[in-house]
């Protein structure tokens, strides 16, 4: 793909390459049966609720899903509870977020569940997911570019991950009773804004996600652009009897919101009902607007109506700790360039802007989504506060171990710098491909699992997760022997 990248420069010179077909086909359903809104609260924990796991990966191709999915094994390895069955913090995992080769991830764990997902490295990490992709300079690939925008279409690497990983599924496989809820994250080219694969997001569409395959949601996240052309969705001109959902008509009607980023994602929903210029939405690489796969997450908190939503009441007096871990398989480079006062080369200055802006943007965003984070610990403990005792016994069930201000909600960061530093340096050095070595493969999972293991608060959190557990089986016993 790096060589790929590199026909950018030649593109501008084929036109006269000849007509090549790219699949434009919508990879939506409209319909005039309006589609169900987004859920109001995250899924409910099926234990004690003491502790909730929102997990993100980030893009960077294989690279990336190899570094989330061993942070995931690390994790599982976490033991929380053993009775009355043994339960790790992959079982308190109640969010899944992902962009490009993290939203791959994060879309096998929402398809498979937590017993079910191990068998990724096998399905997709030792695997040559470009197989069906143009993946070298040829008078074919660069009239594909400058033509249709990109050297790969539907059929390439969605295709792939169709019939090799997600067994033809759509997002109905999602449903099913502990599974966490599952946020892709794509880019919106023509409203410039993240696109989440949500119900309030194909509800403006006049579409059903759950009619949507996996696998085109995870191709779209990942279309690099060049490498890619645009996947297409068709935005409506029938009458669904669409309704706004309450916090876009609230954000669209005020005028001094102050988060920007729900101001631009209402008003990017609102133009697929009412922009009548707008018949179809092209997506490309979620990384283009969230490397770090974390807009899910963040607008929920800014549109939310209530202190304690996302959560419901019941989850927000059940709380403990909150443990929001995102995971970064974003390189660093050291540029030769910084030995010389020689002018560098043209391909090395894009790959460097490219570089630069995503590494700000990350900077960035996981700022905005650890402050987000600390006002939401502030509005949970005004909430609980604030709540009488017989409320908090019907919400919890007892008012044993009660302490409303007992509640912690963290950000955790995950880097190649939490592996040791010779990993580190190989890391940096591994391509961004969906096709690795498998000793690459290896590296960069056991990097993820250093991370875990490395970092002291999510040890703390798994600790005391555990203690909670040991409280809760003891109320529960007494409870049972007065019955």
């Amino acid at each position: 793909m790096s060589k790929l990248l590199g026909a950018i420069g030649l593109a501008t010179v084929v036109a006269a390459a000849g007509c090549v077909a790219v699949d434009t086909t919508p990879i939506n359903f409209v319909s005039a049966e309006p589609a169900g809104p987004s859920p109001d609260y995250i899924p409910d924990a099926t234990d004690d609720g003491s502790t909730v796991v929102a997990l993100s990966f980030s893009g960077g191709g294989t690279r990336a899903a190899a570094f989330g999915y061993g942070a995931l094994l690390e994790l599982d390895a976490l033991i929380i509870d053993e009775f009355p069955v043994k339960r790790t913090l992959v079982d308190n995992v109640r969010t899944v977020a992902g962009t490009s080769g993290g939203a791959v991830l994060a879309a096998y764990l929402g398809y498979k569940g937590k017993d079910e997902y191990r068998d990724f490295r096998e399905r997709f990490l030792y695997q040559n997911a470009e197989a069906n992709m143009a993946t070298s300079v040829s008078p074919g690939t660069v009239a594909k570019v400058a033509l249709r925008g990109g050297a790969n279409d539907r059929n390439s690497f969605a295709r792939w991950l169709d019939d090799n990983l997600f067994d033809h599924q759509t997002f109905s496989a999602f449903d099913k009773p502990g599974r966490p809820l599952v946020w892709v994250t794509a880019s919106d080219i023509y409203n410039n804004t993240p696109f989440l694969f949500t119900e309030d997001t194909f509800a403006a569409l006049c579409s059903d996600l759950n009619q949507l395959k996996i696998s085109e949601a995870v191709g779209a996240s990942a279309a690099v652009p060049i490498a890619f052309a645009p996947m297409i969705l068709k935005a409506p001109k029938i009458n669904c009897d669409y309704q706004r959902p309450h916090w876009v008509k609230q954000v669209l009607e005020e005028t001094d919101n102050p988060s920007v980023r729900l101001q631009a994602y209402a008003r990017t929903l609102d133009s697929y009902q009412a922009d009548k210029n707008l018949n179809f939405v092209r997506l490309l690489d979620g990384a283009l607007t969230d490397n770090l796969g974390i807009t899910g997450l963040t607008l929920e908190l800014a549109k939310a109506d209530k202190p304690y939503a996302p959560l419901s009441p019941q989850q927000a007096v059940r709380l403990r700790n909150f443990l929001f871990i995102v995971t970064d398989a974003g390189r660093r480079i050291s540029y030769e360039w910084g030995e010389t006062q020689s002018p560098p080369h043209l391909g090395n200055i894009v790959r460097a802007v490219s570089d630069t802006a995503i590494a700000s943007a990350n900077r960035s965003g996981f700022d905005a989504i650890d402050l987000a984070l600390i006002q939401w610990q502030e509005a949970l403990i005004h909430y609980r506060c604030g709540l009488p005792r017989e409320q908090v016994l019907k919400l919890r069930g007892t008012l044993d171990g009660w302490d409303c201000r007992n509640v912690t909600v963290t950000t955790e960061y995950l880097s190649f710098r939490d592996a040791d530093p010779d990993s580190s340096a190989r890391l940096n050095k591994m391509p961004t491909r969906l096709k690795l070595a498998r000793s690459e493969v290896d590296l960069a999972i056991e990097a993820g699992r250093q991370a875990v293991r490395n970092n002291p608060n999510i040890q703390k959190v798994a600790q005391e997760a555990r203690k909670g557990a040991l409280i809760f089986d003891a109320v529960e016993a007494r409870q049972l022997a007065r019955q």
